[in-house]
Parts: C-alpha cells; structure tokens; sequence
C-alpha cells in the first residue's frame, strides 16, 4: 500500500498544537452551548442529553462511514461529543443525585474500561492504530466517556474544592503545561500523554465556559451562553479556515515513505 492510499484510510487528525488549541476551544464550547439548551433554553438535562446524544450518534455514523479525513466532520463530531458530555455529566451529578465527586468517579471507572477493552481488543490504545470501524468505534466511546469525565471532574473542582472557576482552570492548565514538559523532556510514553492531555483539556474547557458564562454572584463573569457560545463556535470555524489540519498517520507509513 502507497502513503497516499494508506494515509486516506486516516479519518483523525495529526495530533499537533493546532489539534491542541482547537480542542480546547470545542470543550469550552460543549460547556457553553451545554448549558444553552439546559439551563437558559429550560430544556433540563434529561432533554438536553437525549438531543446531543442523538446528534453525537448520527455524526460518529457520518465519521465512520466517511472513506478519509475531513476535518470539519471530524470536529463537528468532537463538538458534539463534548457537548454531550456536559448534559450528561450535569444529569449524573444532578438529576441523579451522585454529586460531583460520584460522578467524577464513576466515569472514571467508565473510562478505564472502555480503554481497557480497546486494550484488550486491539493490543494498544494509539490513536495510531484508528484505521478501521471497530478501532474507530472504540476511539468514539473512549472519547465521549472522556469528555462526560472532564466535564463532572472541572465541576468537582470549582464547586466542592473551593478553587473557583479560575482557580480551577489555572489548575488544568498547569497540569497540562506540566503534560507537555513531560512530552518534551522525558521519553515517557506518548499514548499516556495523549490521553492524559486529552482528559485534562476537557475540565480546563468545562472550567473556563462556567467563568464566562456563570452568575458573579457564582465567581462567573455572568456573560451571555449562547453569545459566548457563537463567539467560541466561530473561533473554531475561523481556526480551521487557516490552521492546517492533515491526517494524521498509521505504523508503517514513516517506513513506506
């Protein structure tokens, strides 16, 4: 197989800082447009889940089905599945009544089964290795349980720690910072890093979206959601208009270039 037929089987992006700053962009969107439908539209968040649940189901059918990368399908998914998570995270915490730390560990446990089982499955947990519907099938799931942690996890933070909203953000994205000192520095292994990264960036998102949007009574900055929401969602439109977004590659192309 060529690189350029080999590389058309990629479906997900090359991980780089411009991966980076637009997924932490669609988590803090997730956490904006989340709270939209929920709390400023009064959906609730039984409804509120059922709708992005839906939409995060119809667009990982599109991404599947899709024969290579498109990067706005690929984000599209990402945004939903993120957005997703906050209604389903706030459903846990609250309607079920498990608190922030309950639902941070249950999902926890989620999390570590559904990379277990991948494990399991396919011998590794690379984003690398997402070539086929089942790898990729087992990415989605690792992904939206991922993105429902780190939503629960930033409310943990914020709410029961006493850190606040900024204080919570600064602390995820020292974590983060520290992640990629690691990265470069140290020869640690970089599908850990990757997953680390990718969890924490979620409650830094999830933080962030509830300093701009949530009551100054609250810590927030009491900005309007679906405003905040527009302005994040067309950040990201902007970004990929003239950030370069490439497949990333699967074992074995570097040697068949």
């Amino acid at each position: 197989m060529t690189v350029a037929v080999e590389r058309s089987t990629s479906k997900i992006p090359e991980v780089t800082l411009v991966f980076w700053i637009i997924k932490i962009a669609a988590t803090t969107l997730g956490e904006t447009g989340g709270d939209t439908v929920t709390m400023t539209l009064n959906w609730g968040y039984l409804a509120g889940t059922a709708l992005f649940l839906s939409l995060l189901v119809a667009l990982v059918i599109l991404q599947t089905a899709a024969r290579r990368f498109y990067p706005w399908l690929y984000w599209a998914t990402i945004v939903a599945s993120t957005t997703a998570g906050t209604t389903m995270a706030d459903f846990a915490d609250r309607s079920l009544g498990i608190g922030y730390a309950g639902g941070s560990s249950v999902l926890f446990v989620c999390l570590m089964a559904a990379l277990g089982a991948w494990h399991w499955s396919q011998g590794s947990i690379s984003v690398t290795t997402v070539n086929n519907r089942k790898v990729e099938a087992f990415y989605w799931i690792a992904i939206t349980v991922s993105q429902t942690l780190g939503t629960a996890l930033g409310d943990w933070t914020a709410d029961d720690t006493g850190l606040g909203y900024d204080g919570s953000a600064l602390l995820f994205a020292a974590g983060l910072a520290g992640l990629a000192a690691t990265y470069f520095f140290t020869n640690a292994s970089r599908v850990f890093l990757f997953w680390a990264a990718f969890i924490l960036t979620r409650p830094l998102g999830a933080t962030v979206g509830d300093f701009l949007d949530k009551p100054v009574s609250d810590g927030g900055l009491a900005l309007s959601r679906p405003i905040a929401s527009a302005v994040i969602g067309a950040f990201i439109v902007v970004g990929l208009l003239i950030l370069p977004q490439r497949a990333g590659q699967h074992p074995g192309q570097e040697a068949a270039s």
